[in-house]
């Protein structure tokens, strides 16, 4: 998820496109990087890996705005996929008089990398979007004396798959910016004599509050005096104009209150992104990896390590590994791995989980099943940092940056990832056979759309969090995948709301968390899918009843078709159907905003809880 920016107009471009960067800069901190259009027909870049005070310094070194004269200028913060975060991989990228920006991912990049390679051009990054650059370049020269700048724009769209946002400059043309979406967020601010370009509002909302969001496959045409949108072959369409009524630190949180909303609202991207690319040619591919498919089906067990929310999504796999596989899979506390001396050889595969990648107690998790000869698997959202480059093989959420402390939507893109891993095991290893990795595959793909519905259907969640907001405990039960959901809607409590809660397992209900109920304790319930319920299904039944005949308050997350559940629950919860396994994607999604909601109410901090930090990097 990078922040991508666009000016053409009459002020000096470079002020504008760096403001705008630091209002972006939440979108990715891996570099960041300008190009200005200097109107002689030269494009002056300049870009760093790092934060944007990186790049600010080197502006300056360069000579600041004396240096980079132009009104037309581009800009990029990048959160990286392809390629390490670094100088040479950092956006903007030039061919010739070409510079672009990109966001999302050119699924087909790597048949286009030949291309170009085969015809000479040479590319000096890793990224799959600098091959856009090239292609524009030659689609140009093609054309003729500088060809058709906006026509050959649109060519090269036509050849690219995947999501992306793009943005074209070409110095020969400095008075023109044209950008495209598909599936990625573009939205354009409306000036007087002047035009602006933004992967949100927060870009520009200091200069203008017009803008227009435009749609799925929308090309926009801008320039100093205005814009014009078609869709990829040229036929005009119109995206939607809107004013902005927020001020900018509303914008820069999307308009919600606060950045955990904001995050929460992000899960469906966040795990569409996730998938993105990940099926190709009929096969589950990983990001990176040096680990065989015969050293895969070697292997005879899985260990995975993590600590917090990615360990909840730990335990969620260990369903999936189990069930797909038929390997056995321990699920361990990353801080507690290696005191134990776990039995790890060369036919082990250690999966670590870290949405930074810097975790001290998952790293030196890492180095111990290293030095065991264990075969090592990064699941990660931050490309590029320590545990995936120590690690065989990586996958890489696509999450984007979280910048509340509590994990939302890092957690949800870390359970759809270890779904792939476990598909990619039983590919290699033979116990599912292509179609059925393929089917497993359709069905993660159309969770997306079910998320949405449940964070579209959230505002009751958020009331019954408004009502029992005074209370001094909170119980969570869960049988299967919904024990691991009830622990971390626990987690969530405790980190945000500063409350004593716990999850269970509800068969050890009788086994002692039974004395904890009393009068209107409320207790929260995940229910397995009606279809194909069986066993779990009724003995969960029981557990409401035997809780609700103890007074406790029962707050049942369920499918709208669980008609059975209904008269047992005081609040009940609704979700959209789906298969026992992947219900953690939609169950988890309610506790997130209970918890928020209960922290705001009782008039805490939602998005930097006490004593808490992002990133552990220390044991």
């Amino acid at each position: 998820m990078c922040g991508i920016v666009g000016y053409v107009g009459q002020q000096a471009a470079l002020p504008v496109v760096v403001e705008a960067l630091r209002r972006m800069e939440y979108r990715g901190y891996d570099s960041a990087g300008v190009a200005i259009l200097d109107g002689a027909g030269e494009v002056r870049v300049e870009k760093r890996a790092g934060k944007l005070a990186n790049l600010e310094e080197a502006l300056v070194a360069d000579g600041g705005e004396a240096g980079f004269v132009g009104t037309t200028g581009i800009g990029h913060t990048r959160w990286a996929t392809h390629g390490r975060p670094n100088d040479r991989n950092a956006h903007p990228h030039v061919s010739g008089d070409v510079a672009i920006v990109h966001n999302g991912i050119i699924e087909n990049f790597a048949p286009l990398r030949a291309e170009l390679e085969s015809a000479g051009v040479e590319l000096v990054s890793d990224t799959d979007s600098e091959v856009a650059a090239h292609l524009l370049t030659r689609a140009i020269e093609s054309g003729g004396t500088a060809g058709d700048f906006v026509a050959s724009c649109r060519a090269v769209l036509a050849r690219l798959e995947g999501a992306f946002t793009l943005v074209f400059s070409h110095a020969k043309h400095p008075d023109v910016l044209v950008a495209a979406r598909r599936s990625t967020p573009l939205v354009l601010g409306v000036g007087q004599g002047e035009m602006f370009l933004g992967s949100d509002v927060a870009a520009f909302i200091e200069h203008t509050r017009d803008a227009v969001e435009l749609g799925q496959d929308n090309v926009v045409v801008m320039r100093a005096d205005g814009y014009e949108v078609t869709d990829f072959d040229g036929e005009p369409t119109e995206g939607r104009p809107f004013r902005i009524d927020w001020d900018l630190e509303a914008a820069e949180k999307g308009g919600y209150d606060y950045f955990m909303l904001k995050e929460i609202a992000e899960q469906p991207q966040a795990v569409a992104d996730t998938l993105l690319g990940k099926f190709q040619d009929g096969r589950i591919v990983l990001d990176e990896q040096r680990i065989s498919d015969q050293e895969l089906r070697d292997i005879d067990k899985v260990f995975i390590i993590a600590c917090g929310s990615a360990y909840h999504s730990g335990l969620v796999a260990k369903y999936a590994i189990e069930h797909w596989t038929r390997l056995p899979c321990e699920v361990e506390i990353a801080s507690e791995f290696r005191y134990r001396d776990p039995v790890l050889d060369r036919s082990t595969l250690v999966v670590a989980i870290s949405q930074s990648g810097e975790t001290a107690d998952t790293l030196e998790a890492v180095r111990h099943a290293k030095s065991q000869k264990a075969r090592v698997l990064a699941v990660c959202n931050t490309n590029g940092s320590q545990i995936p480059r120590e690690a065989d093989a990586v996958l890489y959420t696509h999450a984007g940056p979280e910048i509340g402390v509590a994990s939302t939507k890092a957690y949800l893109a870390q359970i759809t990832a270890n779904y792939l891993v476990g598909l990619a095991l039983a590919q290699a290893r033979g116990t599912k056979f292509p179609d059925e990795v393929a089917a497993e595959f359709r069905q993660l793909e159309r969770m997306p759309e079910s998320i949405q519905q449940v964070v579209d259907s959230l505002e009751p969640v958020r009331e019954i969090a408004r009502e029992l907001a005074d209370s001094k405990s909170v119980l969570f039960l869960g049988r299967h995948v919904g024990y691991p959901t009830a622990l971390e809607g626990a987690l969530k409590l405790k980190e945000l709301a500063y409350m004593h809660a716990e999850g269970f397992p509800a068969g050890e209900l009788k086994h002692g968390p039974i004395a904890l109920i009393e009068d209107d304790l409320p207790v929260f319930v995940v229910m397995p899918p009606v279809e194909g319920r069986g066993v779990l299904h009724s003995k969960l039944v029981s557990n409401i009843q035997e809780i609700k005949a103890r007074g406790a308050r029962t707050i049942v997350i369920a499918e709208e078709s669980d008609e059975v559940v209904k008269p047992l629950s005081d609040y009940f919860i609704p979700i959209p159907p789906s298969t026992t396994l992947l219900q953690p994607l939609l169950a988890t999604i309610p506790y997130q905003a209970f918890a928020a909601e209960v922290a705001a109410a009782r008039g805490y901090d939602v998005d930097k809880p006490r004593n808490l930090a992002k990133s552990v990097t220390v044991e």
